[in-house]
């Protein structure tokens, strides 16, 4: 019930719900997110570690989409943006 794919496809769930998936806490898959650089003498490659997870409480994963999301925006019905509907990879952050 908790996972970021039910948040996604089920938008009208009620307070109750929402308190639940609150209590079950924020989904933290380990994720196969990559992105290769080039540099002036060599390729730099950039992984996705899980710790990301502990400096950002926030943040949620899903390994269906391979992405991640905003966990409070999900839970409690945020804009319309990357972070509450097509997820963010973690290559793409800055």
């Amino acid at each position: 019930m908790n996972s970021v794919d039910f948040l996604l496809t089920n938008k009208d769930i009620t307070y109750e719900i929402r308190t639940e998936i609150k209590r079950l806490g924020r989904p933290i898959p380990d994720l196969i997110i990559s992105k290769t650089d080039v540099g002036k003498s060599r390729n730099y490659s950039r992984n996705f570690n899980s710790s990301v997870y502990d400096r950002f409480k926030w943040l949620c994963g899903c390994p269906k989409r391979n992405k991640l999301f905003c966990f409070i925006c999900l839970v409690m019905g945020g804009n319309q943006s990357a972070w509450t509907q097509e997820g963010v990879a973690w290559s793409t952050m800055k």
